[in-house]
């Protein structure tokens, strides 16, 4: 089966009553998780934004905490995991500001993670690679805004 394209959908669903439309979100959140997990956060959380950064901090502060820290390979592979659903986090949000904020959240954890990633060129190319990814997005904000990141990623960057 082929999907159809996006302006399809959208025409048919304004055919839908609101009773269709609810069946049809309830079923759809029952296949994926990242469905019911999009749908949370457009239900519940994208009117606070603020908190809903906070409650990824959150996550990603207990996700540091049980990195097994025996090899840089589990290091690496428990870093990638949580970098992965950080970027998953800022899809949902589609807000700049909440991607500048948690990348940089991300780097500053990775800065002072111990043991130190100097020792694994890869997690410090990653690190680098995030830094340059802030960077970009600073500049697509507004002027306040990229004068209090560029402190922070100084700060980073040092």
């Amino acid at each position: 089966m082929k999907a159809v394209s996006v302006v399809t959908i959208k025409k048919e669903l304004k055919h839908r009553s609101s009773d269709e439309l609810i069946k049809l979100c309830l079923r759809l959140s029952r296949f994926k998780k990242e469905n019911k997990e999009l749908l949370t956060y457009l239900l519940f959380e994208s009117e606070n934004e603020a908190g809903y950064i906070d409650s990824v901090k959150a996550y990603v502060d207990e996700e540091f905490e049980i990195i097994n820290r025996d090899s840089y390979y589990y290091i690496r592979k428990s870093i990638r995991k949580v970098l992965k659903n950080i970027k998953k986090y800022i899809r949902y949000s589609q807000n700049k500001e909440t991607e500048v904020e948690l990348l940089l959240y991300f780097c500053q954890k990775l800065k002072y993670f111990k043991p130190s990633i100097k020792g694994s060129t890869q997690l410090q190319n990653m690190y680098n690679r995030q830094l340059v990814l802030a960077q970009k997005y600073i500049a697509s904000l507004h002027e306040d805004l990229q004068y209090d990141y560029n402190l922070l990623l100084e700060e980073l960057d040092n």
